[in-house]
C-alpha cells in the first residue's frame, strides 16, 4: 500500500509508484475510455456497473497521476490512428510520444481539418483522420454563423461521454442522493441526414441518444427518461415538447430529477408549460391526448401510457392556481424531484434568474463541460452555484493542451492571430498555474489532433493533479469595429447592468442579441431586446444609455470619445421574435437541446438578420459621449 495526497494536494510527493501508475492507467484507460483497443478483442465489452463509491475512487487513482495518465493517452490515440493520413502528412511516422507529436502536428482550427473532413462527407472510407473509418458525423449548432459544422464521431467519442456523465452522477449522488426513479428530460432528437457519400450527419446529442449504448448508460446512472423514444424523436419540437411535459406530469411521483442539456431549454419548456397547462389537465383528467399532437408516432406511444386519472388532474390544478407567477413550479409539481440539471454556464447563464424562479428551492446543479468536438471535465462540487462551478478534467479522455492567454499591457494591439490576448507556447495539464487563463486545445480518438476549442477558462484549482476549469467565454470577439474588442462575456455583463433600470418597472429581458452595423460611418453596436411587456420610452432611452457605459473596454471607450464608433443603439422586438428565431434553427435541421440564441449575429446569418429586423419595433440611440 502506498501513501497519497489529500484531495485537492497538487504535490507530487504522494504520486503512485511508476509501475503502479502504469499498472491503473493501463487497467483503466481501456475500460473507461475504451479507445479501441478493448473492444477489437473484445467487440462486446462494455463498461463494468461501477456503484457511486468505486467510480469516485477510480477518479481519484487517476487524477492523483493525471501527467501520466496524460501520456498514457496520447499514446493510445496515435497508436490506433497511427497510419490516419492526416498524421502521416506531418511525418508523425508512427511515434507516440509527445515531444514528437507537438513538434510535428501543429495547433488547428476547423477550416484546417476541413478538406479532410469534406472527402470522409464524400464517401472517403481510407484511414483520413483515423485508423479505423468515421462511418457518423456530428453537426455543431452553427447558431452565430448560419452553417453547422461537421465533426467526426466515434465510439470512442461515445464511451467518453459515458465516462464524464458517470463521474460527475457519483458526485451529484453522493450529495443529492436519488432511488430508482424517472428523470423529466427535454431531450430532442433532430433530423438524420445521409451525406454525399453515405455518411449519417445529425447533431452531437441525436448521436447519442440514438445508441443503445447510451441508453444502457444512462440506466446505469438512474437516468431514464419519462417519455418514450417516440417523443424524443418525434418529426415535431412542439409536440414532442408538449408530450415531455405530459409524460413528466404522468410519472410526477417518480421524477427525482429535470434535465435538458441547455438552461435555454428548461426556461423554455416551463414557459410553454404556463401556456399548455389546462390541456395538460385535460388530456391527464379524460385519459385522452390532445388533438394538437398530430405525429402518429407520438400519439400511440404516449397513449399506451396515458389513461384517465382526474384525481391527478385535479392536483396538478389545484396546485397551478396556488401558485404566484409560476414560482416554484417544479417542486410544485415534482415533489420528489432533487435537483434541476443542465448546462448553465456561459451563453445560458443569462437564463438563470428566470429558472432559478421555476425552481423555486430546488438547487441549480451545473452539467458538464465540453463540446461537439468532445468532453473536458466533469462538475465534481455539485453545491457549487452554477456562476461558481468548476469543471475537473478527466485525463483519460483525451490529451489536452492548454495555451496561456494574457492581455496586452496599455494599448490594445492588433494582432490577427491573438486578437485580445497575447498568447505563448501551449503547456501541458498539468503545468497550468492557478488564477491564469487559457485557450483549451484537444486530441480526441475520433480524429482531431491539437484543436484549439476557443475557449477561456480560468484554472481555479487542482484536484490531485489535474485541473479544476472556470469556463469564461467563447474566445471569439463579439463586438469590434476597429480597436474595441468585446466579448460574448462582457456583453452579457452590459445586458445585466443596463436591465436593473427595468427592475422598478416589473419588467425583464427575456433575451437578447447584438449586431455590429456597419452600413453608417462610423459604425456603431446594435443590441436587440426582447421585453416581457412594455417598457416606457424614458426607460429604453436611459436603458440605451447604462449599455453604452456598460461596455469598458479601453478600446471602445477611446473610440467612443474620438467618435469612431457612433452611439450604440438599442432595438426593441416583438414578443416571440426569439422563439421564431428557433423554429429558423429547428427548419435548418437543428435539435433544440442544441440550440443556443447567438449573441452575436454574423452579417452573413442574413436569415436571422431578417427576422430580426422585421420584429424590431422601437429604437433608442445612446446620448452617452455627447452627440
Amino acid at each position: 500500500m502506498w501513501l497519497l495526497p489529500e484531495t485537492g494536494d497538487r504535490s507530487r510527493t504522494g504520486q503512485l509508484p511508476p509501475a503502479a501508475a502504469a499498472a491503473a492507467v493501463a487497467f483503466l484507460v481501456p475500460t473507461w475510455c475504451a479507445g479501441g483497443i478493448s473492444r477489437e478483442k473484445n467487440p462486446t465489452i462494455t463498461m463494468t456497473i461501477c456503484s457511486c463509491e468505486e467510480t469516485i475512487n477510480e477518479f481519484e487513482m487517476l487524477t492523483r497521476d493525471a501527467g501520466r495518465v496524460q501520456q498514457d493517452t496520447l499514446k493510445k490515440i496515435l497508436e490506433i490512428n497511427a497510419n490516419a493520413e492526416y498524421l502521416q502528412n506531418f511525418g508523425l511516422g508512427g511515434r507516440t510520444d509527445a515531444e514528437s507529436f507537438k513538434s510535428c502536428i501543429p495547433l488547428c482550427v476547423h477550416s484546417d481539418i476541413e478538406p479532410y473532413i469534406q472527402r470522409i462527407v464524400d464517401g472517403d472510407t481510407s484511414p483520413v483522420v483515423t485508423g479505423k473509418p468515421i462511418t457518423n458525423l456530428s453537426l455543431s449548432s452553427g447558431t452565430t454563423h448560419g452553417k453547422p459544422k461537421f465533426i467526426p464521431f466515434n465510439d470512442e467519442l461515445l464511451e467518453t461521454t459515458l465516462q464524464i456523465f458517470r463521474t460527475s452522477y457519483a458526485f451529484r449522488n453522493r450529495e443529492y442522493p436519488i432511488g430508482q426513479g424517472k428523470a423529466l428530460q427535454f431531450v430532442y432528437g433532430s433530423k438524420q441526414v445521409n451525406t454525399k457519400g453515405g455518411i449519417l450527419a445529425t447533431t452531437a446529442t441525436t448521436n447519442l441518444y440514438r445508441r443503445q449504448r447510451y441508453k444502457e448508460g444512462m440506466k446505469d446512472i438512474q437516468s431514464q427518461c419519462c417519455s418514450p423514444d417516440e417523443v424524443i424523436f418525434g418529426p415535431d419540437f412542439h409536440q414532442s415538447l408538449y408530450c415531455h411535459l405530459l409524460c413528466g406530469l404522468i410519472y410526477s411521483e417518480e421524477v427525482h430529477s429535470v434535465f435538458s442539456t441547455f438552461a435555454h431549454s428548461l426556461v423554455h419548456a416551463f414557459q410553454t408549460f404556463e401556456e399548455v397547462w389546462e390541456d395538460l389537465c385535460a388530456d391527464i383528467r379524460d385519459g385522452v391526448l390532445s388533438k394538437k399532437v398530430t405525429a402518429p408516432s407520438i400519439r400511440e406511444a404516449v397513449s399506451k401510457i396515458l389513461k384517465p386519472n382526474p384525481e391527478l388532474a385535479d392536483s396538478i390544478y389545484q396546485k397551478c392556481i396556488g401558485l404566484s407567477n409560476w414560482y416554484g413550479v417544479i417542486p410544485a409539481l415534482w415533489p420528489n424531484a432533487k435537483y434541476v440539471y443542465g448546462i448553465m454556464t456561459g451563453s445560458m447563464e443569462p437564463y438563470l434568474k428566470k429558472l432559478r424562479h421555476y425552481a423555486g428551492n430546488l438547487p441549480l446543479i451545473s452539467a458538464d463541460y465540453g463540446a461537439s468536438e468532445g468532453w473536458v471535465g466533469s462538475n465534481i462540487n455539485p453545491t457549487v452555484p452554477p456562476e461558481q462551478v468548476t469543471y475537473a478534467v478527466l485525463p483519460q479522455t483525451g490529451y489536452f493542451e492548454f495555451i496561456p492567454l494574457e492581455k496586452p499591457i496599455g494599448e490594445e494591439t492588433e494582432n490577427s492571430a491573438a486578437i485580445h490576448y497575447i498568447e505563448s507556447d501551449p503547456v501541458d495539464l498539468t503545468e497550468v498555474e492557478v488564477g491564469k487563463i487559457y485557450e483549451v486545445v484537444i486530441t480526441n480518438f475520433a480524429g482531431l489532433y491539437r484543436y484549439r476549442l476557443g475557449d477561456v477558462v480560468k484554472i481555479a484549482r487542482f484536484h490531485n493533479s489535474t485541473p479544476e476549469l472556470q469556463f469564461i467565454c467563447r474566445r471569439s470577439l463579439v463586438l469590434s469595429i476597429n480597436i474595441d474588442k468585446n466579448t460574448e462575456k462582457d456583453l452579457q455583463l452590459a445586458v445585466e447592468e443596463a436591465s436593473k433600470l427595468l427592475e422598478g418597472e416589473k419588467l425583464e429581458v427575456v433575451d437578447f442579441t447584438s449586431f455590429v452595423e456597419r452600413s453608417s460611418d462610423p459604425g456603431h453596436y446594435v443590441i436587440f431586446w426582447e421585453l416581457s411587456a412594455d417598457a416606457s420610452d424614458e426607460v429604453l432611452s436611459s436603458c440605451a444609455n447604462a449599455l453604452d457605459l456598460a461596455f469598458v473596454d479601453a478600446g471602445y471607450m477611446g473610440s467612443r470619445k474620438i467618435k469612431t464608433i457612433g452611439p450604440l443603439e438599442l432595438r426593441i422586438l416583438r414578443k416571440g421574435t426569439f422563439k421564431e428565431i428557433l423554429d429558423h434553427f429547428l427548419n435548418l435541421g437543428g435539435a433544440v437541446s442544441q440550440f443556443k440564441t447567438p449573441r452575436f449575429v454574423n452579417p452573413s446569418n442574413s436569415k436571422v438578420l431578417q427576422i430580426l429586423s422585421r420584429n424590431a419595433t422601437q429604437s433608442y440611440f445612446s446620448t452617452e459621449y455627447g452627440l
